[in-house]
């Protein structure tokens, strides 16, 4: 029999590695079913928002005319200029270290910036705000020449703080990973409310008062309930109290700073345009403008969905070096963003007069800015969440930099364009930066994290869009000559997404989209389907 030597010694039997492929598909699963059921709310809300929202807006647009339609978009670029300077990017931080501290236990920490972020925020909107009823009416005559504008200052001060709490205590939602009570608030209670008063009072005579009246009545009302739920999901340790305040991470400053900057450059890059139309058009052009960006804007709505629920996902992942399941989350959500998006796209801008006809035949020739807008839009689809990837990564700078180039692109595109082609140049150097800046940062992304969007199963998107192009050109052609046209424009939606659903189903889904596509219907049926 064999002995072992004391001097010997025996080794340990080895450890088995862990299954990396498997623990990555578990990681994606959790976060996708995740992003996929609260993005899914979020937009089935949006698109309860919209469809009411619009039918309302249809209404405005004809009570209220171009005209005034105009000097409220004037009035609302004022309103998004004051929160701008009185927030200090604590909106846009507002996700991240919300996410970061709950997800730490650093309730001490998550109680200092609540507390601060809320009582700055409020406290500089509401100074600013007078500020803006003071200088209203010298800005209405001087900036965009329009003197009647001044009489509304008071009401649009009101809804600047308003709307800077709405837009603080939604980011303060998103940061605790709750989108669903966020989307039960601001769409489904919301907008119910706000269309109801809207019409009342516009009934009833009040015109542009009323339309304002109406907004601050619901804003009142969202935001009460917006405070109401962040209380409740905010622990208990972490709430107000009148114990000093923990002093304020450096590195929640920096961010801050940078969210700022980002958030003033966005402003210029989405409200230049309108500031210069106003300052060298009529009201009435810039409210054709405006319903026509109004509609594309529907276009990077499954986008928007997905970013609400993923911008916090992205930090966690990042936090824990976790790139593998965060790019197969960027690939796998892209492709899906881009596909829903694909029929929408296709059925504006081939229905782009009729659109704008809808809410009147003074918009009807804005068309040309529509489907301007809608090419912008589609790539700004087509890249992902781009944006979102740099900013929760701790890669703002680099989000910055882009920015910062393309708001000067932007200023100098529409100081040209807009005294020569009017509303049109306008369209084109917001389509022109938004393009650039999206293939921009998706670089960016490719530069920092070393992550796409984009495989070989993106060119099985080619047929089911082709074949989706073709249907709404035949919808097109046989509802020419209906009296309302919004019926064409439903039958080509249904159309449209029906051909292309058929052959994505076919031809585009693999294993990573089916596990989207179960957790989705799974959702649907279990929220819906049951009642």
């Amino acid at each position: 029999m064999n002995s072992v030597s004391s001097h010997e010694v025996i080794a340990p039997p080895p450890t088995p590695e862990p299954d990396i492929a498997s623990e990555v598909s578990g990681e994606f699963r959790r976060n996708m079913g995740q992003i996929s059921r609260h993005s899914l709310i979020f937009f089935l809300g949006t698109i309860f928002t919209m469809g009411a929202g619009y039918l309302v807006k249809i209404y405005v647009a004809r009570v209220l005319g171009a005209e005034q339609l105009g000097l409220y978009a004037l009035g609302m670029t004022l309103v998004s200029l004051t929160q701008l300077v009185s927030n200090l990017g604590l909106q846009g931080t507002a996700a991240r270290y919300i996410a970061v501290y709950s997800a730490t236990a650093r309730l001490e920490d998550l109680r200092g910036f609540l507390t601060r972020s809320v009582g700055i925020v409020i406290s500089l909107t509401s100074i600013f705000s007078i500020g803006l009823v003071i200088m209203g009416g010298w800005l209405a005559r001087h900036l965009y020449h329009a003197p009647s504008l001044g009489q509304y200052m008071s009401l649009f001060a009101v809804l600047t703080v308003l709307g800077a709490a709405n837009t603080l205590y939604c980011q303060i939602l998103a940061g605790f990973k709750d989108i669903t009570k966020r989307t039960l608030i601001t769409n489904f209670i919301g907008t119910p409310l706000v269309i109801s008063l809207t019409v009342l009072l516009l009934a009833l005579g009040t015109g542009m008062r009323g339309y304002l009246w109406a907004q601050i009545v619901n804003s009142v009302v969202v935001v009460a309930l917006l405070v109401a739920v962040a209380w409740r999901l905010t622990p208990p340790a972490a709430r107000f109290s009148w114990r000093p305040l923990p002093p304020l991470d450096p590195e929640i400053k920096a961010f801050a700073a940078a969210a700022f900057g980002m958030s003033a450059i966005e402003f210029l890059v989405s409200q230049a345009d309108k500031v210069l139309l106003g300052f060298y058009l009529s009201p009435a052009l810039v409210g054709m403008y405006v319903v026509a960006s109004t509609i594309a804007a529907l276009i990077p709505l499954v986008l928007q969905s997905v970013n609400q629920i993923f911008a916090p996902v992205i930090a966690d992942l990042h936090s824990r070096n976790r790139i593998d399941v965060l790019q197969r989350l960027f690939q796998t959500l892209t492709k899906w963003v881009l596909g829903v998006t694909l029929p929408l796209v296709v059925v504006i801008i081939i229905f782009a007069a009729p659109m704008m006809r809808i809410f009147g035949a003074a918009f009807e020739p804005g068309w040309p800015v529509l489907v301007i807008a809608s090419v912008g839009q589609i790539v700004n689809c087509g890249v992902g969440s781009v944006g979102q990837l740099l900013f929760m990564s701790g890669n703002q700078r680099r989000l910055m930099k882009v920015q910062f180039v393309m708001v000067g692109v932007s200023l100098l595109m529409n100081i040209g364009l807009i005294p020569v082609l009017g509303v049109v140049g306008a369209a084109l150097a917001a389509a022109s930066v938004n393009v650039a800046g999206n293939i921009w940062n998706l670089l960016e992304v490719r530069k920092s994290l070393r992550i796409l969007p984009y495989n070989r199963s993106y060119l099985a998107l080619a047929i089911p869009a082709l074949l989706s192009i073709g249907a709404t050109i035949v919808v097109k052609f046989y509802s020419a000559r209906m009296t309302q046209p919004w019926l064409g424009i439903l039958a080509a939606l249904l159309v449209s997404y029906v051909v292309f659903a058929l052959f994505a189903l076919k031809f585009s889904l693999a294993d990573d989209d089916r596990m989207i596509a179960a957790s989705a219907w799974a959702q649907v049926r279990g929220n819906f389907l049951r009642r």
